[in-house]
């Protein structure tokens, strides 16, 4: 099983950075389920205990490499990636085998 986890740090202060943080969520949202062997798909938004720099995190598990390799190679994924992209100001990713 392989295990991704991705965190953005978004762009704004006040009521737009909490706009924006509902943008990449919608965005995200899109690509549940978008291939098979996703066996979880998470998205939080921080809820302000730790005092951290990240403001929402993906949190995804697949069957085995290639199904993540689909998934980020599937349509639906490629087409968030600009709108994500223009909303974060950081992005911090991790992939892991277990």
């Amino acid at each position: 099983m392989l295990k991704h986890i991705v965190m953005w740090k978004v762009k704004g202060e006040g009521a737009v950075k909490q706009e924006n943080i509902q943008k990449v969520k919608a965005a995200l949202e899109s690509c549940r389920d978008a291939v098979p062997g996703m066996l979880t798909y998470e998205i939080g938004i921080d809820i302000g205990i730790a005092n951290d720099p990240w403001d929402i995190v993906i949190y995804s598990e697949f069957a085995d490499r290639a199904a993540q390799e689909a998934y980020q190679q599937h349509p639906k994924h490629l087409a968030i990636k600009p709108i994500v992209a223009e909303l974060r100001e950081s992005r911090a990713a991790l992939d892991y085998e277990v």
